[in-house]
């Protein structure tokens, strides 16, 4: 337990050291713009994402009391050689297919679950990735730049879970159902809220290094 807790205290303190602070520009604007529980005019593809997410999760826990973030057990655990994990080597390994618009959600190695998605359609090409997530973990998500209505109080993105920068898996509300199966998202990975919500479960309780994402 007191290994445990060194590591996140490590954690904790390394982000904070690395994290730049917002510039007066970027900060005038989003304030500006500041709704509760929103996440406005976020593009993924932006080069300034980094920038503008965190003063979103700021936003975010300030408004729900959890932390925006888990512990980065991966960079840790390479600091002190502990082993990682690949694909179906992890506990949990997501596996989106672009050409079958469809997401594979292994468990310890076994295949418990497949279901339609909507990645990037044209001009909004969801990138391949092949990695760990990188801990940014949301509940409450919304876009206003691409509304689409909102699911139980929570966004239009809810159960949002970040591979890098502002890609990320997350459910999508009711009027978005019809086109999974189809590019429709500005770059994200869409899914029904309720396999957005055991993918998001699955790597609060599984942590960053026994998470695999694959995109392909």
């Amino acid at each position: 337990m007191k290994t445990k807790q060194l590591i996140t205290s490590l954690v904790a303190a390394l982000f904070f050291l690395a994290s730049p602070t917002i510039n007066a520009e970027t900060l005038e604007t989003l304030q500006d713009d500041r709704i509760p529980n929103m996440i406005e005019e976020l593009n993924p593809f932006d080069p300034n994402v980094e920038e503008v997410l965190r003063y979103y999760d700021q936003i975010y826990e300030e408004e729900t009391g959890k932390s925006a973030h888990l512990p980065d057990d991966t960079f840790i655990a390479d600091l002190i050689g502990l082993a990682s994990c690949y694909r179906s080597d992890c506990a949990v390994w997501a596996q989106v297919v672009k050409s079958s618009q469809r997401m594979y959600l292994y468990v310890n190695g076994s295949l418990r679950g497949s279901w339609a998605v909507s990645t990037g359609m044209a001009g909004y090409r969801t990138p391949n990735f092949d990695r760990h997530p990188d801990g940014r973990i949301y509940d409450r998500y919304t876009s206003g730049k691409y509304p689409g209505g909102d699911y139980n109080g929570l966004g239009n993105m809810p159960y949002a879970v970040f591979i890098t920068g502002g890609f990320a898996l997350h459910g999508t509300p009711r009027g978005n159902w019809p086109r999974l199966g189809t590019p429709a998202s500005h770059g994200c990975i869409r899914m029904h809220p309720d396999n957005a919500y055991l993918f998001n479960r699955l790597v609060r309780s599984n942590g960053i290094r026994n998470v695999w994402i694959t995109v392909q």
